[in-house]
């Protein structure tokens, strides 16, 4: 069975930072494009990062430029989100999803594997 499972989230003071990581089992990350996506249960999933089979290609949505870093350790069969400077509005529920291919954009439509999510609350 295909799964991926997030870890890493939490509660946290607004500047605050949490490393969110997204493991694969049943299948090798290699070949697969990977994004993190936020939103709340049930609703429409924001992208917020994406990064390309390889590792070579990333990209970042604009509210998270600068703060956010997505990197994988394909070894580990394990994609992270570093998140520095957290704020308020980046509370929502953290999902990870893949994708065969080299290089996907952050549209949830293209993506057809996707963890259960972790919980991000930054807040004092």
């Amino acid at each position: 069975q295909l799964q991926l499972v997030e870890s890493g989230g939490g509660l946290v003071q607004p500047g605050g930072s949490l490393r969110l990581s997204c493991a694969a089992s049943g299948f090798t990350l290699d070949n697969y494009a990977i994004g993190w996506f936020r939103g709340a249960p049930g609703k429409e999933r924001e992208g917020v990062s994406c990064i390309s089979s390889s590792g070579n290609r990333t990209n970042y949505a604009d509210s998270v430029k600068g703060r956010f870093t997505i990197s994988r350790d394909n070894a580990k069969n394990t994609v992270y989100l570093q998140m520095i400077s957290l704020k308020a509005e980046d509370t929502a529920v953290y999902y990870c999803a893949a994708t065969e291919g080299y290089w996907y954009q952050m549209w949830p439509y293209e993506y057809d594997i996707w963890g259960q999510g972790t919980q991000v609350t930054v807040s004092s």
